[in-house]
């Protein structure tokens, strides 16, 4: 008889795949992580990690077998807006392939329990359409009308866990994210979201610079720091609750104010300057969380300019390590 909790973490080389195996393992569980490669900004700490290309039936076949309990699937061909709007095909075909191989798998080899990581991106975009958005319920995501490519791969995939509770009473639950950032985090190269973009533009600034920033900065956005976002997780995971339910912050800020908090905590003074012509998303997007405090008795907590200085300082020092920072140039001031 096994002394502990097995678990299956795919996307385990991710952000927040990385972070969940951390967490998994502080409380105890036995934890096997499956990606297509290790994390990229420190070691992983599952017990076992396995490369391998989930889109295929026989690898999901593999990584579930054994006696593991319940399977968080974050696997996911995804990133910021830049990237998730010019890749739709590829990102709907390889997400789609992953999410019913894995879901299948996972019934197949007796599975207990079956999260699936969804996406703010499944909501209605005729309901984003102002800077002052009206917070999003979980039942604003029909009549469907979600972001091309991604937001469709992911409204299919709930409906798919849906079916799977009802035709096999396979236990699944449905995780909706919105915008979560933190440090070890992408932050460069396309696939990194707004919070990680800006923290390094500001970083590679000097007090008095230009930067620019995508649009006109009047889009509005909620972000939840990657803490919360794993607690979150936890929680949901362990609830009877199998209906998509939101997993992010209620406070709305705009771009330009996402870049002055950010500003701030370098301690600098910059200039922005709006590209109109790049991909901004919808207008604006935030996080109705009366569900999850009723669902979980517990909502996000960790406030934006908390979690923004300690995603700064890390983005600040990976640059510095990299020596994209002149060594003189110290966070908050030039010495």
């Amino acid at each position: 008889m096994k002394d502990r909790t097995h678990i299956l973490v795919t996307g385990a080389g991710g952000f927040i795949g990385h972070a969940l195996v951390n967490r998994l393992k502080a409380e105890g569980c036995f934890v096997r992580g499956v990606d297509l490669r290790y994390p990229a900004y420190e070691s992983t700490q599952a017990d076992e990690f396995e490369i391998l290309d989930l889109r295929r039936w026989d690898n999901c076949l593999q990584v579930t077998r054994g006696d593991i309990d319940s399977v968080f699937n974050l696997a996911a061909d995804m990133g910021g807006i830049g990237y998730i709007s010019a890749y739709y095909a590829d990102i709907a075909r390889n997400n789609i392939l992953i999410n019913t191989h894995m879901l299948e798998a996972s019934r197949v080899n007796n599975i207990r329990r079956f999260l699936f990581s969804s996406s703010a991106c499944v909501y209605g975009k005729s309901k984003q359409t102002s800077p002052d958005v009206t917070p999003l319920r979980e039942e604003d995501a029909y009549p469907a009308e979600p972001e091309a490519g991604y937001g469709w791969e992911k409204l299919f995939a709930e409906e798919l866990c849906r079916y799977y509770r009802r035709d096999y009473r396979f236990e699944t639950r449905i995780a909706r994210f919105h915008n979560v950032y933190g440090p070890l985090g992408i932050f460069e190269g396309g696939k990194e979201k707004a919070p990680a973009a800006i923290s390094r533009k500001v970083a590679l600034a000097s007090d008095g610079d230009v930067i620019e920033i995508w649009g006109d900065g009047e889009q509005t956005r909620s972000f939840m720091y990657i803490d919360d976002c794993i607690e979150g997780l936890l929680r949901l995971m362990n609830s009877n609750y199998p209906e998509p339910l939101n997993l992010g912050t209620d406070r709305l800020v705009t771009i330009n104010q996402l870049v002055d908090i950010l500003s701030g905590i370098a301690g600098k003074r910059l200039v922005k300057r709006h590209d109109l012509s790049k991909p901004q998303g919808v207008r604006g997007r935030n996080s109705d969380n009366r569900r999850i405090k009723q669902v979980l008795n517990w909502e996000p907590s960790i406030s934006l300019e908390q979690g923004l200085e300690i995603t700064y300082k890390w983005i600040e020092s990976e640059l510095r390590k990299g020596k994209r920072i002149p060594i003189a140039q110290s966070h908050g001031a030039v010495v």
